[in-house]
């Protein structure tokens, strides 16, 4: 895009919020809900309101050009949240959709990404900052879009925002590994950038980093977050984790083939790794990539259980389970590029634009928790 485009498009924006307010319906069956989502709003937006689906698919059918963003709970009586935006998109696709749940449920988050053209999809209980911050995007988003000159570019932005959202609640679950799987990801990305993979390769190893602890989404936060050694029962409902990750996965449209990566991330060179034991280089190689990333960030990462281990320790780790729990050619490589990988774990939101196929292809921020370990 030009610099007269750009300019172009910003201005569309700046008129609409100077001349008229968005219109916002607010779906929930809980009139407290309502009033506490109208009090969060108030004053910015023109807001609707609607306690049901039938009710609010009847105010969309009479009244979708004025809507711009719809925020709906899930669960609510007569239609769920997801049947609604999902019947929102077949008549009006223009309107940005938000779905709140109070419950993670891997069906919802499959259906949300392959029906719904979902915007943001977000845990509670939630922080009305975070919520206005989700707003405020999504409705800058329909603005940009109104201007044919940046929309080419808004099916696949959509997308990928909507799995960096699903990786950044899963990741918020435990403050513990905040911004782990983004961590995992440029970790993974040097490798990959390193081993002269080819682009479409490389965006689909960013995606799978991204998403290669979604099987934990549904785990208890007392096994996710223990302050302490996990029982043999805990521990299998831990390792369950990669193929829950893969029934996911497996399921979203555009997704399918890095399932199987997500699967074997635990995967170990001997054979002795989880869940199906495979050896060597019958482990996919973006599995054998994202594991080597995954073990260094959690050794570099306070835990629970421990305070973080230095760059040095780890990386002296990796050299002693190198041919056993490591592909010994990935591990030596990740070795020798060391200082890549420390630049990157000390200023994670500098490096990874640089390997970063979303970064470049997309309007792809970092955001602040990426940080914090």
């Amino acid at each position: 895009m030009s610099s007269c485009e750009l300019k172009e498009s910003l201005e569309v924006v700046l008129n609409f919020s100077k001349d008229e307010k968005h219109t916002v319906l607010i779906v929930d069956d809980e009139e407290n809900n309502l009033q506490l989502l109208k009090r969060t709003f108030r004053g910015k937006y023109n807001i609707i309101t609607a306690t049901n689906g039938v009710e609010a698919l009847d105010i969309v059918n009479k009244r979708g050009s004025e809507i711009s963003l719809i925020v709906s709970d899930q669960k609510m009586p007569v239609m769920e949240g997801t049947e609604f935006l999902r019947k929102v998109r077949e008549t009006n696709p223009q309107i940005v959709k938000i779905l709140l749940t109070g419950h993670v449920d891997t069906d919802i988050l499959v259906s949300a990404i392959n029906d719904c053209d979902l915007f943001q999809y977000i845990l509670k209980p939630f922080e009305p900052e975070e919520l206005k911050i989700a707003v405020e995007s999504g409705l800058e988003k329909y603005s940009m879009a109104s201007n044919n000159k940046v929309f080419y570019n808004e099916l696949r932005e959509l997308f990928y925002k909507t799995i960096r959202a699903i990786s950044n609640a899963l990741d918020t679950k435990d403050s513990y590994t905040n911004g782990h799987s983004l961590r995992v990801t440029l970790y993974s990305m040097i490798l990959a950038n390193e081993l002269g993979l080819d682009e479409s390769y490389r965006e689909d190893i960013e995606i799978a980093g991204l998403l290669h602890d979604i099987g934990k989404i549904a785990m208890p936060k007392s096994i996710l977050c223990k302050n302490g050694k996990l029982t043999d029962e805990e521990f299998l409902i831990m390792k369950s984790h990669p193929v829950r990750g893969e029934k996911i996965v497996i399921n979203i449209k555009k997704l399918q083939i890095i399932s199987e990566w997500v699967k074997a991330h635990h995967e170990k060179w001997d054979g002795k790794g989880y869940p199906d034991g495979l050896a060597g280089e019958q482990i996919p190689l973006a599995g054998r990539i994202i594991a080597l990333a995954d073990t260094y960030d959690a050794m570099t990462s306070t835990r629970p259980y421990r305070t973080a281990l230095s760059h040095e320790i780890a990386i002296n780790e990796i050299k002693r389970c190198t041919g056993t729990q490591f592909d010994p050619s990935l591990a030596e490589l990740f070795v020798s590029i060391s200082d890549k990988i420390d630049a990157a774990r000390l200023n994670p939101e500098i490096e990874y634009p640089k390997y970063s196929l979303l970064a470049k292809n997309i309007d792809f921020k970092i955001p602040s928790e990426f940080n914090k370990a």
